[in-house]
This record gives structure tokens, C-alpha cells and sequence, in this order.
């Protein structure tokens, strides 16, 4: 079974180009988008967020909050949400999509137990069956 995953990161950045190498190494088919056109709308990007608190959806790295223009644990979720659509470089990434879970930011123990909910197990063969032997040896 294939291992696919949509990967929403923000193009040329170095850690999302780790993330996908990891993903790849382990097997998986990425669709990649591009996060910062992402063009999905606030309902669609809040299902990425699960039960995260408001201040884990965003970004640490990204200039506005570095620069201690944003404080994202002082944002209620409406507020938080108005200004990750207006500027899509405040998302956590990547995004991923993976079977019909979504997720926010790379946490690899995560990222691993969604992925093996989406993976069937190659079936045992069992080699003592009658005509088992006999097809192994045409």
C-alpha cells in the first residue's frame, strides 16, 4: 500500500526539505503545496489544528513573531485564525494530510503512529500449504 501524504510547507525551507526526506526514506509518496498559497479557507486550515492550543499554531521562527510584533498566546482563536490567513508564513509547518487525519507541525513519534494507521501489513505466506512447494519449484 502506498504511503501517501499531502505536504503543505513553505517552499525552499531547509527543515521542511528534511521532513519530506524523512517521509520519502520511509516509504511515502508526497503531493507537495505550497503553504503560502495554500488557498484553503479558515474552516478547512482550523481541521489542521486538532486540539492544539492556539499559540502551537503558529510558527516560532516567523519574523513577526521573533521580532515580538505577534504574541500568539495572547490570541483567542478567531483572532489567531484571521491573522494566519492573512499572512499564511505565521502557520506551524508543514501541513500534512495523511489517510483522513491532518497535522500541524513535524512531530516525528506523531507523524510515525499516523502513518502506521495507514499502512496494511504485507500478509503471511505460509509455505507448508499443499501446492505451495510445488508452485516454487516451476
Amino acid at each position: 500500500m502506498i504511503k501517501l501524504v499531502v505536504f503543505y510547507e513553505k517552499p525552499f525551507c531547509a527543515a521542511n526539505a528534511k521532513q519530506k526526506q524523512i517521509l520519502r526514506q520511509s516509504g511515502c509518496t508526497l503531493i507537495e503545496r505550497n503553504l503560502l498559497e495554500h488557498g484553503l479557507d479558515a474552516e478547512a486550515l482550523r481541521t489542521f489544528m486538532g486540539d492544539k492550543k492556539v499559540e502551537e499554531w503558529f510558527n516560532p521562527a516567523a519574523p513577526a513573531i521573533k521580532n515580538g510584533e505577534i504574541f500568539p498566546e495572547t490570541l483567542d482563536e478567531a483572532s489567531a485564525m484571521e491573522l494566519l490567513m492573512s499572512n499564511p508564513i505565521l502557520i506551524r509547518r508543514p501541513l500534512m494530510v495523511i489517510g483522513s487525519e491532518k497535522l500541524c507541525g513535524f512531530d516525528a513519534d506523531k507523524v510515525s503512529e499516523v502513518l502506521e494507521r495507514y499502512v496494511e501489513p504485507m500478509p503471511k505466506i505460509n509455505c507448508m500449504e499443499k501446492g505451495c512447494l510445488e508452485k516454487r519449484a516451476e
